[in-house]
């Protein structure tokens, strides 16, 4: 299984993601080519070799063209679009159908978080930066760069986001700005290795649209690496590393540390669990399930239990003490036992479907279509769910 790793321990910006993808072998041409199918004017783009503390890489210059001729370095720049400007700009463009999606999905995400932090309705938010050319031209060259790859999964390290104070659009902010924070809720950064803004809300959107797990030290055999080098020269070297890897063989199954988190309640409306384990499970949680009990007095209870990684202890306990009744919690340390896994993207006759697979004795001996994948295909295409789960499980015998 082919994976690309983001190794972001001075976090990330668009144009060090797009000299880290040349740096780690895609033909700079080809990336050239393919984003004048935006036919977007107004830019120049180039890829030279760069250094930052002893570390070789490759840096994207992106140098926008201003009414009077003069240019505007990647930093500098800034202009105004809102997101339907963005969607029809890409829409109407020859590239790739995937990567059409993957890029609006990347905008969504800014959007989204703006959108939060400004308290407006996403219509009405404008990218100023994100919405400028360099920006643009960052977030389709991502995806024009993921499409080529196609590995089977991405995966980061914590994120460093830095520290300081940023002046944007709006003004003057913290680092990390607003909108970067919101973008990166619920996963695992870091701060303050240098006083500068490391991670950009472009970089931290191409994350966490792509991203399907962050861990602190994966098992991967390293294959390629890429270095992309930021324009700033801080403490710590201003480079985005990238590797194309595959994952370790390793024993058939792994155990891991993680906390479970419980609490009793005999007094709260039981439409409102629902609403809990949602919350539970967007904040991070592996799982959280509802056990009946019956507490003292003979009150029938519920025990709410809550099973996590460590470092998302402090959210998911604040969710517990907030939005239920509950005046306290217990929790204690558990030993997970985790069969090697794998995922295999399957293609079916109405779209591709995430498959995970468990191995045991270096045989599949568990395959399991990912929920939300059959669910889509079965509002599109108006048939059962059990339809599509009947599909797989016979395309997963052939």
């Amino acid at each position: 299984m082919q994976i690309l790793y983001y190794d972001c321990f001075s976090g990330i910006s668009g144009d060090m993601n797009l000299g880290a993808m040349i740096d780690l072998g895609i033909d700079a041409s080809y990336v050239i080519s393919e984003l004048q199918k935006l036919n977007l004017s107004g830019y120049t783009i180039s890829f030279t070799k760069d250094q930052r503390k002893g570390i070789t890489g490759t840096r994207a210059n992106i140098l926008i063209e201003h009414e009077h001729g003069h240019q505007h370095n990647h930093e500098t720049h800034v202009h105004g679009r809102n997101l339907s400007d963005i969607k029809l700009l890409i829409e109407k463009s020859s590239l790739d159908n995937e990567v059409k999606k993957m890029s609006i999905k990347i905008f969504t995400k800014i959007g989204e978080a703006e959108a939060h932090v400004h308290g407006k309705h996403i219509n009405e938010i404008h990218f100023h930066e994100v919405g400028a050319v360099d920006s643009i031209v960052d977030i389709v060259g991502a995806a024009i760069c993921i499409n080529y790859l196609k590995p089977d999964q991405i995966i980061a390290s914590p994120v460093e986001l830095g520290g300081g104070i940023v002046t944007c659009a709006h003004g003057t902010f913290p680092v990390p700005a607003p909108a970067t924070f919101e973008i990166l809720k619920n996963k695992p950064v870091k701060l303050g290795a240098v006083q500068v803004e490391t991670t950009t809300p472009t970089g931290a959107a191409i994350l966490a649209t792509l991203v399907t797990q962050f861990i602190e030290n994966p098992k991967l055999t390293i294959k390629r690496i890429g270095y992309g080098i930021g324009f700033r020269d801080n403490a710590v070297p201003n480079v985005l590393r990238v590797c194309l890897a595959e994952s370790i063989a390793v024993a058939e199954s792994e155990e891991q540390q993680a906390m479970i988190i419980e609490c009793n309640i005999d007094d709260m409306n039981p439409e409102l669990y629902e609403y809990v384990m949602d919350k539970l499970f967007e904040a991070g949680a592996d799982d959280v399930w509802f056990q009946s009990i019956v507490m003292k007095k003979t009150r029938p209870a519920i025990k709410i239990s809550v099973l996590c990684q460590n470092f998302k202890t402090n959210i998911l306990e604040n969710i517990l003490l907030t939005e239920t009744s509950t005046l306290g919690l217990r929790k204690h340390h558990v030993q997970k036992t985790i069969l090697k896994r794998s995922w295999l993207v399957l293609e079916t006759k109405w779209g591709q479907v995430r498959v995970k697979q468990g191995y045991w004795d270096n045989k599949i001996i568990k395959s399991k279509p990912e929920y939300e994948d059959c669910l889509k295909i079965s509002n599109e295409n108006q048939i059962p769910i059990f339809d599509v789960y009947k599909e797989i499980e016979g395309l997963l015998k052939t």
